[in-house]
């Protein structure tokens, strides 16, 4: 599995609600098209985008920016985020 776990901060919260994209906890080795393959896999939603960086604690976290307009919002209610 290359998702680990959304990566929840004030940060993330308003790029979800201003931008429609959702910060994931990715492994290192994770390439950008494995990424998304992964996302529209697990969430049944078009991926238009994904950057990938690394944090300063040295974890790959990916931002995922959605095609559909409230596809983020959906996906973190249904993981219990929101």
């Amino acid at each position: 599995m290359v998702l680990k776990h959304p990566y929840v901060t004030e940060k993330a919260m308003m790029m979800l609600e201003n931008e429609n994209k959702v910060q994931v906890l990715v492994e290192r080795s994770a390439s950008k098209a494995e990424i998304k393959r992964e996302v529209e896999k697990a969430f049944e939603q078009p991926v238009k985008s994904v950057r990938t960086m690394m944090t300063m604690k040295g974890q790959k976290k990916a931002i995922i920016n959605f095609e559909n307009d409230n596809a983020a919002e959906e996906i973190l209610s249904r993981l219990g985020v929101m």
